[in-house]
């Protein structure tokens, strides 16, 4: 029994702190999103349902969630890519290898928004380095930021330069932390580098992918700094996240009951998309390698 009080006692302080910062304004945004708070009607008058009524009509939101989908999708399996052949490059024993694993980190210590100031000044169309050597190989300006098309690819360049070296990080502790013994076994069976990849390092590595991939893509799924300095959006909405459209209804138009039932939706469709996604990849590759 006394042990039990003195677990109870030393867990307290972290409840706490989860309570404050996670479970009180999760209840909270819940509350607010039944409420009609806006600019002109402050408070928390219940109007039950007729935010949640009015989110499943607007296009605009759901366009955006399908934008994010693409985006983040896209990012993170090019993350995941090069990741892992940085990874693998600097796995095994090869010169200056200490120099490489902190150069691929350097973009990660930077904030998004600095990184997104830089290269939107690198994207400018007529000012911008970007440009002007793409001009001089004689390959013509590119519309980085004014297009639908390339303001996507623009967004999705800013985020694979700056999180590329998360990947990178967590694969090769994972590539590290591997028994050497299948290795070895395979180089007895005189297997070659691609077969010992797909036979041994690949299956191996599964495990820690699948949680790579799901931790970036949490993280992906909110991408907010980067559209809000590089496109604020545009042009159009062809860049709107649900974390930006989020952010204007809120912020910027002080529908704030509307936009926290925007939230609540939001945060649940990915707590079941990503659960989805999850059991989907342990049962192709962890459930597979098992049988």
């Amino acid at each position: 029994m006394l042990v039990s009080r003195q677990k109870l006692i030393f867990l307290l302080p972290g409840l706490l702190v989860l309570v404050a910062i996670i479970i009180f304004p999760l209840l909270f945004t819940i509350r607010v999103s039944f409420s009609s708070w806006d600019v002109m009607y402050p408070g928390l008058d219940w109007i039950g349902g007729k935010n949640y009524s009015r989110l499943f009509s607007d296009s605009r939101f759901w366009e955006s969630l399908q934008r994010l989908a693409g985006i983040a999708v896209g990012t993170v399996v090019i993350e995941y890519l090069l990741g892992f052949g940085l990874a693998l490059l600097v796995w095994k024993e090869v010169r200056y290898k200490r120099f490489f694993r902190v150069l691929f980190l350097v973009p990660m210590m930077t904030t998004p928004v600095i990184m997104s100031v830089i290269w939107r000044t690198i994207f400018h169309e007529s000012l911008g380095p970007l440009n002007n050597i793409l001009g001089f190989l004689g390959l013509g300006q590119v519309p980085w930021l004014s297009t639908a098309g390339m303001a996507v690819v623009s967004v999705m360049m800013v985020e694979i330069w700056q999180w590329t070296p998360f990947m990178f990080l967590l694969l090769l502790a994972g590539l590290l932390s591997l028994p050497k013994e299948p290795f070895q076994a395979a180089a007895i069976d005189g297997a070659g580098p691609f077969r010992t990849f797909f036979m041994v390092t690949f299956p191996l590595m599964a495990p820690i992918s699948i949680g790579t991939l799901i931790i970036r893509l949490i993280e992906a799924s909110k991408i907010m700094e980067t559209v809000y300095v590089l496109t604020s959006g545009g042009p159009g909405t062809a860049t709107e996240t649900s974390s930006y459209y989020i952010y204007i209804r809120g912020l910027r138009d002080f529908q704030i009951g509307y936009a926290a039932s925007l939230s609540v939706t939001y945060l649940v469709l990915m707590i079941l998309a990503l659960t989805i996604l999850a059991k989907f990849l342990v049962r192709a590759f962890i459930s597979k390698d098992k049988a």
